[in-house]
């Protein structure tokens, strides 16, 4: 993250209680709905510790009021947020890149970001990790990455792989349930 100053915002959607972070540069941090306001806060300072509360700017207050919209059902473009990546590993900037260019009720899976950047099949467990490490969840859209054959896959945020499915339906896109993690043998 850039060496200017953080500030940082709570506040209530359709679905929850979600948390911003900004500096000069941009939006540095982004919070999905958590369980409460104490814990949104407390997983936004815990990843940026030392930031103050503020009053949004007014780019952060249209990004606040577009993420009331998206948690509202509507259909919501956040490719215009200026974000601040500072500190990110640069193929991580560029999974990033990638990964904003899937817009509201379509999806991709690691592997095929990994061929768009020029990587193999092999290259995709490295787009996993950039989505599992995404600061700015939503705005950069990692629910919209699935795992080969459209699975779901993992998702690091409060609820899991449910929270990116209740995403997912918000865009209309309506995934199978998860498959158990051992099927029974029907003996």
């Amino acid at each position: 993250m850039s060496q200017t100053a953080h500030r940082y915002f709570i506040f209530e959607t359709a679905c929850g209680t979600c948390g911003i972070a900004w500096s000069s540069a941009g939006v540095s941090r982004f919070q999905l709905p958590g369980q409460s306001a104490e814990a949104t806060e407390r997983s936004l300072l815990r990843r940026l510790p030392g930031t103050k509360p503020g009053t949004p700017t007014p780019q952060v207050a249209d990004t606040v009021a577009a993420v009331k919209r998206y948690f509202a059902g509507e259909k919501v473009a956040f490719s215009d947020v200026q974000l601040d990546l500072d500190g990110q590993d640069e193929f991580f900037q560029q999974v990033y890149a990638a990964a904003r260019r899937v817009g509201w009720g379509h999806t991709t899976t690691y592997g095929t970001l990994a061929k768009e950047l020029g990587g193999g099949w092999e290259a995709a467990r490295d787009v996993g990790q950039a989505m599992a490490k995404n600061p700015v969840a939503l705005i950069i859209p990692c629910h919209r990455v699935l795992a080969a054959g459209g699975k779901v896959g993992a998702f690091s945020a409060p609820g899991g792989s449910a929270t990116k499915i209740k995403m997912l339906t918000l865009e209309g896109i309506h995934l199978g349930s998860p498959q158990p993690a051992q099927q029974s043998l029907g003996l």
